[in-house]
Formats: structure tokens, C-alpha cells, sequence
């Protein structure tokens, strides 16, 4: 009888080992299931904030292009507006040379 139950015990111990090698081996593919899943959504996140990123960044070089163009455009109509005194110009540039 004690061997019958001894025998009984070490079927039920293999069971359990089965159901826990089972339950392991299902706990394990859910979570490489998991991790993949949270891979790609982490990935295609990370593709649109960097797409995003270089739309804004672009956008930005193409405001400060567009800026600097027309502040380059204003200085130039301002100089091409001034009238040269050439006889001041030359007064100074005298004076200059004789303190020189």
C-alpha cells in the first residue's frame, strides 16, 4: 500500500511538473509576444516623432531662409537709396590723412 501511494504521489508530482513545465512555456510565449508587440509600436512611434522632428526642422531652416532673404533684400533697397556725398567723403578722408 505505501508503495501504491508513493507511486500515486510521484504521478501526481510528474502532473504538476507537466502543468508548471506547460504553464511556464505558455507565461514565456506571452511574453516574447508582448515585448515584439511593444517593439513595433515602439519603433513606429519613434519613426513618426523623428519624421516629425525633421518636418519641423526643416520648416524652421526655411523660415530663417525666407527671413534673412527679406532683411537682405530691405538693406540692400536701403543702400541703393542712399545718395553718395562724395564731398564729404573726401573732406574726411583728407582730414584723416593729415592727422595720419
Amino acid at each position: 500500500m505505501a508503495v501504491k501511494a508513493l507511486d500515486h504521489l510521484l504521478e501526481i508530482e510528474a502532473q504538476a511538473s507537466a502543468m508548471v513545465k506547460g504553464a511556464q512555456e505558455e507565461a514565456d510565449k506571452r511574453v516574447h509576444e508582448n515585448e515584439e508587440k511593444k517593439r513595433i509600436e515602439f519603433d513606429e512611434f519613434y519613426k513618426a516623432r523623428i519624421k516629425k522632428s525633421h518636418e519641423e526642422s526643416k520648416k524652421a531652416v526655411e523660415d530663417l531662409k525666407n527671413k534673412y532673404q527679406i532683411s537682405l533684400d530691405e538693406y540692400r533697397v536701403q543702400i541703393s537709396q542712399m545718395k553718395a556725398d562724395t564731398r564729404k567723403f573726401s573732406v574726411l578722408l583728407e582730414e584723416y590723412l593729415e592727422k595720419g
